[in-house]
């Protein structure tokens, strides 16, 4: 059981994130029991067999950086979890996805930032509108993760507006001068 980083806490977590090999067919690729996180691709050909997992809150999907969060959008109110891949450091469209489905979308439901999640980035998930963060297994040892975790309080008022809140010049009282 790996652990991860959600609503400013450590928690041990029980969802396995399913990752296709090369060549295997989104269609026809088995999704085990229990709490999975599968890809975009694999919801949208096993959606009518699949669908009863989601609903009953232990099936989840990821979406990749290519893909476009748009497609769940008729799904959002049954998906309890939302994961998006962070397959590199320089790859930074999991920002605007995140971004994408608090603003545009309305996803109010866990979203999760997977793959490679890198501690100096915390902060900024977290500004996109991510809850949970999932380092690779391995990654950070538990005194890692919780000085990770200490880290997220570095900068109490952030200026530039985001997901989590509107830019300092709006959320301070002025009085005209004279």
């Amino acid at each position: 059981m790996s652990e991860i980083i959600k609503h400013g806490a450590l928690h041990a977590d029980d969802w396995e994130v399913l990752r296709l090999a090369e060549g295997q067919d989104p269609a026809t690729v088995g999704v085990p029991p229990g709490r999975r996180i599968v890809p975009l691709p694999v919801w949208q050909a096993q959606r009518d067999r699949l669908g009863a997992r989601l609903d009953a809150g232990v099936l989840a999907v990821w979406l990749a950086g290519d893909d476009d969060p748009a497609l769940l959008a008729d799904d959002l109110a049954r998906v309890a979890l939302i994961a998006v891949d962070f397959p590199k450091f320089a790859d930074g469209r999991g920002y605007s996805i995140a971004t994408l489905l608090r603003t545009r979308l309305g996803y109010g439901g866990e979203l999760r930032a997977i793959g490679n999640v890198l501690r100096d980035q915390f902060f900024f998930y977290l500004r996109c509108g991510f809850d949970a963060i999932q380092p690779q297994p391995g990654k950070y040892s538990t005194e890692q993760l919780q000085a990770a975790l200490a880290s997220l309080k570095d900068f109490s008022e952030p200026y530039q507006g985001a997901v989590d809140r509107d830019p300092l010049f709006r959320r301070v009282s002025r009085e005209a001068r004279p």
